[in-house]
Formats: C-alpha cells, structure tokens, sequence
C-alpha cells in the first residue's frame, strides 16, 4: 500500500518513512502542505499522514481542501497540540484519526494498520489472481497455499500487479509508483526486480502469472 507523508520536520519525516517503509509501505514525503496538496491530488495513495503546522499551507486546510476535491483517502494527523479543541478541530477539518507528538512508532503502525482496514472495507484486503494471494494487511502472500517470502520492493512491486491485473504497465508507471521521482531511468533495476519476483511467484509453478510485453513493459494475467 501506498502512502503520503507530509512532515516539515525533516528528521521525523525520515524516521516515519523508513518505520514504515520495514513494514513494506511504500512512502512518498512532502515538507510543506503545497507539495503535499500536489502530490495528493495527483497520485492515489491508501493512507495521508499530515502534520498540522506545515509551511505554506496548514495540515487542517489542507485536509479541508481534500475533502472538497473528494478525496476519501483516510488521513492521520499529527500535532505537538494537546487540547481537546486541537483534536476536535483537526477531526471536523475531516480527519480520521489524531496523533499527538511525540509518540511511539509502534502507535503509529497500529493507527495506520487501523486506518488502512478501515479503507479496505471498500476494497478487499485481499487481492487475487488463480492460486495466487496477497494480504494487504498482514502482508502475507501464497500460492498453491505456500508462503511466499518477499523484500520490502518485491512485495510493492507484487501488490501494483494485483491491484492493476489484465493492465499492461510500462517501466516508467512502475518506476513512479515503485520508487517516485528519485527513480534512475538510465538503470534496469525494475527488470531486476521483476525477474526476482517472478522467481518466487511463477518459477516453481506450472501456470505463468507475470507476463513481458515486449517494447513496453509487464502485464500480470492468466493465461
């Protein structure tokens, strides 16, 4: 699952990505409400993690300002701001949950896992295709009903499959969602990745799931 964090305080933007990131999220950063207005708007993420006080344009209008564009996206907010009007007003903003700083990383998990079951309920948690199976919150996948044990980037790039199957999806749509804007164009690292993948997902079965299309890129589909 994909997710937005938008926190100007720089070292607890890296501290949430990477937590997150070791529980195989993919996560995109904004320090400032502008670029993360730019960014929600723009792409689909699962979750938003705001802070209040952002430059340019506050966690609460920004929240305001998702919410008239429609955007349904769950959203965490964060806040050093401990009062009860605080928590009421970042909730009537259209938040879905309140987390005040500082607080453990273990909390966050377990409100992001709450926020994400809670979205799942639109979409199933579990996605598919023949004997193949992922759990997008446990993060579990088999198939056949064995285990399949993937890295951080093999499970995103196993979960984008699932989620676009029978969609032909070209490099640089991969690279997007995969790795964002700091993705090198010049490298062959999503062949790389997906030839791993495919070792623990097709090799050891009869029926091929991750299919080339060749000059443009992969397709996930039944034969």
């Amino acid at each position: 699952m994909r997710i937005l964090v938008v926190e100007d305080e720089k070292k607890v933007a890296r501290f949430i990505q990477r937590g997150l990131e070791e529980e195989h999220y993919t996560v995109d950063v904004a320090n400032d409400g502008e670029r993360g207005e730019m960014l929600a708007l723009g792409q689909n993420y699962d979750l938003l993690i705001l802070d209040v006080m952002l430059p340019k344009k506050n966690g609460l209008d920004l929240t305001r300002t998702l919410r008239q564009q429609r955007k349904s996206t769950p959203i965490l907010m964060l806040t050093a701001k401990t009062t009860t009007e605080d928590k009421v007003a970042g909730l009537d903003s259209g938040a879905d949950d309140y987390l005040t700083k500082p607080f453990a990383f273990a909390e966050l998990l377990a409100r992001v896992r709450s926020l994400l079951r809670r979205g799942a309920q639109e979409k199933s948690a579990v996605l598919k295709i023949a004997d193949l199976e992922l759990d997008t919150v446990t993060h579990k996948a088999k198939r056949a009903g064995k285990v399949i044990d993937l890295t951080i980037k093999e499970y995103a790039l196993l979960e984008f499959f699932l989620r676009n199957k029978e969609r032909v999806l070209s490099r640089t749509i991969i690279s997007e969602h995969i790795w964002g804007n700091s993705f090198d164009t010049g490298t062959n690292l999503i062949d790389v990745y997906v030839n791993h993948l495919r070792n623990k997902v097709d090799s050891r079965f009869t029926r091929t799931l991750i299919h080339t299309v060749r000059g443009v890129g992969y397709v996930m589909k039944e034969e």
